[in-house]
């Protein structure tokens, strides 16, 4: 029988993982000088923002509205797991490049027939498209990063394009110094270009930027081309239930409970 936590003990748990070390200078899953990082970025669906919920939200004010029967939560789901396949399409050049809002949208227009809802006029496709604008950040999201940014550059570095990126930091109050990503370089990750263009736009070397992500693919790619890392698991990300990335693994440079808590690792 599977057991389920509630998120308070979720995080008791992964904060119990950490043990200071003898000197109570820093907990013992820090693998790099923290001196030595001056910026840090974050992937942001999932990470820094609660994307199934925000979504879902939003779906459901629509069927409201509209009078439809719909599940909205397995709607957002059905979503979320067309963004991976829609960039491939990029990657392997059946596309040409196309910004994330636009393959948000492909990927709507393909599950409003998959779910029946038929009927909406162009402008509440766009608006409905237009959700993943409007997500808010995890409870920790700005205290945590309004910490870090005391003593590091912090940007997102994720696949969602600038206006999307800015529009979002706008609405959940996300302090960012700037906005970096896929879109600069046209490449979606895992590609190795979007991880070393962060260093290359902030006129940084590669160690210096950390990566932080909930996911561990992201940590991986990020790793292999020689970026520091920090792992915050998100194990409400997927809904109750479903638990996304948990456990550390030999990628990880850093593992923190939540944003506060890889500010106090990292001194901030």
């Amino acid at each position: 029988m599977a057991l389920t936590l509630s998120r308070r003990e979720v995080m008791q748990m992964a904060a119990a993982a950490f043990v200071p070390s003898q000197s109570g200078a820093r907990p013992a899953f820090v693998k790099v000088d923290p001196a030595s990082i001056r910026a840090l970025v974050f992937d942001t669906f999932g990470t820094v923002v609660d994307w199934r919920s925000g979504v879902a939200e939003a779906v459901a004010a629509l069927a409201t509205k509209k009078g439809y029967t719909v599940d909205a939560p397995k709607f957002a789901d059905a979503w979320r797991a067309g963004y991976a396949p829609s960039m491939n399409r990029v990657r392997t050049g059946e596309l040409p490049w196309t910004k994330l809002d636009d393959l948000h949208r492909m990927t709507l227009d393909k599950i409003l027939v998959d779910f029946n809802i038929t009927g909406l006029s162009e402008h509440e496709k766009c608006d409905l498209a237009y959700a993943w604008h409007r997500l808010k950040g995890w409870p920790d999201a700005v205290s945590g990063l309004t910490r870090l940014k005391k003593k590091f550059t912090i940007a997102p570095l994720s696949n969602g394009n600038i206006g999307l990126m800015t529009d979002m930091a706008k609405f959940a109050g996300l302090p960012w110094d700037c906005i970096l990503g896929a879109e600069l370089v046209r490449h979606y990750k895992p590609d190795k270009e979007v991880y070393l263009s962060a260093a290359e736009f902030l006129g940084l070397k590669v160690g210096e930027v950390m990566m932080v992500a909930a996911h561990l693919g992201d940590l991986r790619a990020a790793k292999a081309v020689g970026v520091p890392t920090a792992f915050v698991p998100r194990p409400l990300e997927f809904g109750p239930g479903r638990t996304g990335d948990t456990t550390p693994d030999e990628s990880v440079d850093v593992f923190a409970s939540d944003f506060n808590d890889l500010a106090m690792q990292l001194g901030a």
